[in-house]
């Protein structure tokens, strides 16, 4: 069967929306209070070294995916540099790593909904799946129209956030809590009030909070302009989602001590309600519900995408890369939609700490994925001075950033060994490796 092509109907627009929509979500929203736990004020610094790092791993991959026209994901990157085994451990273990993050969100719509209606969880979770693989079988640019107003939600919402807290610092506003100050960011326990060791166990939940923001890089395939929108998607997320995540917090932890926020709470949900918005919770409810599904479409696209593509580069059955009359690739939907429903209605019997652990191993795959674009990279600037030469798109500052993001990693990594509630999860994730090891040898394609 000959290799089929994705419709490039996705506009700039789209392309910038779905790296937001992927990106924030369960992370800030509600992971964030966890975070802020640990680290207390220094979490913004947590933040800003990740999304710091994260620009550079987003501008080695733009380059690579412009080089060569026919790349539609990291995954055939991976495979002119890296080689087929790479590429098929890469591409399976994306698709794991959104499967287990879709799960997560497709959990949650459930549980927010039952904020309004008293109905079993899994019935919610169940109905926006169904209404989901709906709109993705339908068109493309369809999918990138709801990706954008979901994002766009989340948009405002951060935005009213960061407009609000800086119109109460400037008047000083006092709240049950006390005065609306930057002071608060030092004043209880100073910037690191757990310590370095506290500071360093937030930057599990802190990449996880970014996961997503690689989408660009599956989307591509499908942009009307890869020449312009991608470059242009790339130069302007990660300092937008810089932004949104650092700004946020500054606000959330000058209208709330950290020393107020709960682990368990949207600290979103406290903000609002200490300055007196009436309905706050619905509001926020509202926005977390469609933040859920807006990560939980983008993890859809995702996996469809990367289904196809392993299908296309011969890694995956046939059939996974059937295009419908819309050119959407529907057979790789519809598997990733039965896995994704499956894990929503069996994380029913899995107890609170399931949450973790399921973020934890996403975190460790998306490392890998990450690791695999700055390694390809490195490789790329080794033997291809051609394509350099012509490139209009280069990564600054390589190879030396494309080594220490990698040691960043690797330290996050040894971070999540130490730590009690991360390293069941991190021990474990080395089987979901070993596995595809074994199963490329056994069906290492022709």
């Amino acid at each position: 069967m000959a290799k089929q092509e994705l419709k490039r109907d996705l506009s700039n627009r789209h392309v910038q929306l779905i790296a937001i929509g992927g990106t924030i979500g369960t992370g800030l929203f509600l992971g964030s209070g966890k975070a802020i736990q640990l680290a207390g004020p220094s979490i913004i610094l947590a933040y800003l070294i990740v999304g710091i790092a994260l620009f550079f791993v987003m501008r080695s991959l733009g380059e690579l995916m412009l080089s060569k026209a026919g790349y539609q994901s990291f995954t055939d990157i991976a495979e002119d540099y890296l080689g087929p085994r790479v590429a098929f451990i890469t591409g399976w273990t994306y698709w794991f790593c959104w499967i287990m993050t879709a799960m997560a969100d497709v959990i949650a719509v459930g549980v927010y909904v039952q904020y309004w209606f008293n109905i079993p969880q899994w019935i919610p979770a169940i109905i926006c799946l169904i209404i989901l693989l709906g709109l993705n079988l339908l068109t493309v640019k369809l999918f990138g129209e709801l990706e954008f107003w979901f994002a766009l939600i989340k948009v405002i919402t951060i935005l009213a956030l960061i407009v609000l807290g800086v119109i109460l610092l400037v008047i000083g506003y006092n709240t049950d809590a006390g005065p609306v100050a930057l002071s608060n960011l030092w004043i209880h326990g100073g910037l690191f009030p757990n310590g370095i060791s506290g500071f360093l166990l937030s930057f599990q939940m802190v990449i996880f909070a970014y996961v997503g923001v690689e989408l660009i890089g599956v989307s591509a395939a499908e942009t009307s302009n890869p020449q312009k929108n991608i470059p242009s998607a790339i130069n302007k997320i990660p300092l937008r989602i810089l932004f949104f995540y650092v700004g946020a917090l500054i606000i959330l932890l000058s209208i709330n001590p950290w020393t107020d926020l709960s682990a368990t709470e949207s600290p979103f949900v406290r903000t609002f309600s200490l300055v007196g918005i009436p309905l706050a919770a619905g509001i926020i409810n509202f926005v977390v519900l469609t933040s859920a599904a807006s990560a939980c479409n983008s993890g859809m696209f995702s996996t469809s995408r990367i289904l196809f593509n392993l299908s296309n580069n011969k890694q995956a059955p046939d059939s996974l890369r059937k295009l419908n009359k819309n050119a959407v690739p529907s057979n790789a939907l519809f598997v990733s939609t039965i896995v994704v429903s499956v894990g929503a209605l069996l994380s029913k019997l899995i107890p609170e700490q399931a949450f973790s652990i399921v973020t934890t191993v996403s975190a460790i795959c998306f490392i890998w994925v990450w690791g695999v674009i700055l390694i390809s990279h490195i490789k790329y600037k080794k033997t291809q001075p051609n394509l350099q030469a012509k490139s209009n798109f280069k990564a600054p500052l390589t190879p030396f950033m494309n080594y220490a993001v990698l040691t960043l990693f690797a330290f996050i990594l040894i971070i999540m060994l130490i730590a009690d509630a991360t390293r069941p999860a991190l021990l474990l994730t080395p089987l979901w490796f070993i596995l595809l090891f074994a199963f490329y040898k056994r069906k290492r394609p022709s």
